[in-house]
């Protein structure tokens, strides 16, 4: 499987979850990496939700959390961002 049907798939299955995690006007604070961290732990794939008050572009806070929490981005869609594990990004990408 390619990097591309990897993030594919990855996109199929972001499609069937509800956002659990949201920021909002605060931003990125430690508490909020903490908490995607423990649920990409948990769950493997974690859609969050950035609410309209949140001050930064969509885009810039995905790469941001992405980079605090060791996650992979998947898409930046509108207000919501998909995160998925390295571990589960990286096997998917090594299928055949």
């Amino acid at each position: 499987m390619t990097v591309k049907e990897a993030r594919r798939e990855l996109l199929r299955r972001g499609a069937e979850i509800k956002p659990t995690v949201h920021i909002g006007k605060e931003g990125l604070s430690d508490p909020l990496v903490d908490e995607l961290v423990k649920q990409v732990k948990a769950n493997k794939l974690v859609k969050v939700k950035v609410l309209p008050a949140a001050e930064k572009d969509v885009t810039e806070l995905g790469e941001e959390l992405s980079a605090r929490s060791g996650t992979v981005l998947v898409d930046s869609r509108g207000s919501v961002l998909i995160f998925s594990d390295k571990r589960t990004h990286q096997q998917l990408s090594d299928r055949k």
